[in-house]
């Protein structure tokens, strides 16, 4: 298996995040979005390398006591090489380090290969935002997970 390093993103990561959000959504960030995440205190942004080429990201911020999944993508030639889970092992390696209520997500209905990777981890459906997406308005799936750290 190739070298794979699952770090914290930073400044310089923007441009091929951007790029890989760019190939994944109808509707994608722009870059001035992703610096405003980093520059909040409350975000966790992950990146994947494998071979030092930036695979996936991660992108989850603190609401109250809540984390919500934000985004989350992986470039098309690494899709299926469990990129996503490993970010999202490491995401669950820094969250449930203090106490919160629990992990949020929304998924569009129709991605089922997603939806079933968040129930892997333990994510529940939980209800439906209708009209989510802004593109086809096609609704979302809330999806939730508790906590399940030491202090529960």
């Amino acid at each position: 298996m190739a070298a794979r390093v699952i770090r914290p993103m930073t400044f310089s990561d923007i441009d091929r995040v951007a790029a890989i959000e760019r190939a994944t959504f109808t509707v994608p960030w722009s870059t001035d979005l992703f610096m405003g995440q980093l520059r909040r205190s409350t975000s966790i942004l992950l990146v994947c390398e494998i071979e030092g080429v930036l695979a996936g990201y991660l992108i989850a911020d603190s609401f109250v006591d809540v984390w919500h999944i934000m985004n989350i993508a992986v470039d098309v030639p690494h899709r299926r090489d469990h990129v996503a889970s490993e970010l999202i092992e490491a995401y669950f390696a820094i969250t449930e380090q203090s106490e919160h209520r629990g992990h949020t997500l929304e998924v569009r209905v129709s991605n089922e290969a997603a939806i079933e990777l968040y129930r892997s981890f333990g994510f529940i459906a939980s209800g439906v935002r209708p009209k989510y997406y802004p593109d086809d308005k096609e609704d979302a799936v809330i999806m939730w997970k508790d906590w399940e750290g030491e202090f529960a």
